[in-house]
């Protein structure tokens, strides 16, 4: 994020301090202090009062945050933050402070209270969600060199994948072709579903043995400079008979009408019903069984949520996938994934792997 964002961030939550009578902003779920501050370490908490803002953490991370953190004075107390918060003094003149209600749990807000008796707690849920969605063209740029790592990925392992290995090698295999290409780290576990393995969504890889006529759902993505990438492709080991290709069929179409309706201000209810429609028509709409897809960036999971659940507006600039699946129980699965950045007049694909079913 750009100083310029940054100082957005910093008057979005002054805002928040007028709204809702406070005079002070606690940021405490370290995916958002990464979004408003930069700091990409595992102990932090962002303090934001009309006159300042204040981030603190602990020893292990002084020259990390000195190296990372812009738009706020860093305090390296010690490792108990909320005492030492409590001792800094920078909460003495304040008597309301608002706080990330659906990031901190019951005990969290119970063992603050002690350190601040004079303070009310002001529960605010969703304080940066919309504000997180909107990607800026650095983020969107993180997210795009993540997905080219994963797209990669996926050539080789058109190479490499046969009848005859396990799930849990192809798994293995995909988690080291992602770091040998630089990732940090997977985005989640890689899912390597063969056969009616595939029916199931999540399957976690096993000691399965792919097998020739197999449909494998393979799912996976990365972590590259703090943002993610996510991708599903299905493919065949051998002809996997006239069913199958079917299936895939229904699914790719009903993706790419999805995609092709996305813009900004659209209903997440409503894109998800242009797949699910399209599912349903051919006679498999019983074995969709979740969501179209959901907004990613420095979480796998973000918001918005694409579900026929949720009727929320699609913001300009998220990124979101897009992944309509068919699970028929005891035979197979197939699953086709694209993040897509959202923009005013459509959609722009992040995702560059073919989409033709493959027969290897």
């Amino acid at each position: 994020m750009n100083n310029i964002q940054r100082l957005q961030v910093k008057k979005y939550i002054s805002d928040l301090l007028t709204i809702h009578d406070a005079e002070a902003v606690f940021i405490t779920a370290l995916p958002d202090i990464r979004w408003a501050s930069g700091f990409s370490g595992s102990n932090g908490l962002l303090l934001v009062k009309p006159d300042a803002v204040h981030f603190i953490t602990d020893g292990r991370y002084r020259e990390q945050a000195q190296d990372e953190v812009k738009g706020a004075t860093i305090h390296v107390p010690g490792y108990a933050l909320m005492a030492n918060l409590a001792e800094s003094g920078l909460l003495e003149d304040v008597t309301s402070v608002a706080f990330q209600a659906d990031q901190v749990t019951v005990a969290e807000l119970e063992s603050w209270k002690p350190h601040f008796p004079n303070v009310t707690w002001q529960p605010v849920e969703n304080m940066l969600t919309r504000q997180v969605a909107s990607k800026s063209a650095d983020e969107i740029q993180r997210i795009r060199a993540a997905q080219a790592i994963t797209d990669a990925v996926f050539e080789h392992l058109l190479g490499f994948i046969q009848p005859g290995q396990r799930e849990v090698e192809v798994a293995a295999e995909i988690v080291y072709q992602h770091l040998q290409r630089g990732a940090a780290r997977m985005s989640f576990d890689p899912i390597v579903a063969g056969g009616a393995h595939g029916a199931l969504p999540h399957k976690r890889p096993t000691d399965r043995v792919l097998r020739q006529g197999d449909m494998v759902v393979l799912d996976f993505g990365c972590v590259l400079h703090g943002y993610a990438s996510d991708m599903t492709r299905t493919i065949a080991l051998g002809e996997p008979g006239e069913q199958a290709r079917a299936v895939y069929s229904v699914v790719l179409a009903a993706q790419e009408r999805a995609i092709d309706a996305v813009q900004a201000g659209l209903s997440t209810q409503a894109l998800d019903g242009m797949a699910r429609d399209a599912i349903t028509a051919a006679g498999y709409g019983d074995y969709f069984n979740h969501g179209l897809g959901h907004g990613i960036g420095l979480q796998t999971h973000e918001w918005p949520r694409i579900s026929y659940h949720v009727d929320d507006e699609l913001p300009e600039g998220a990124v979101v996938t897009i992944e309509p699946g068919i699970y028929l129980p005891e035979q197979f699965g197939v699953r086709i994934e694209d993040m897509v950045v959202v923009r005013a007049n459509g959609c722009e694909n992040l995702t560059a792997s073919p989409k033709s079913l493959i027969v290897l």
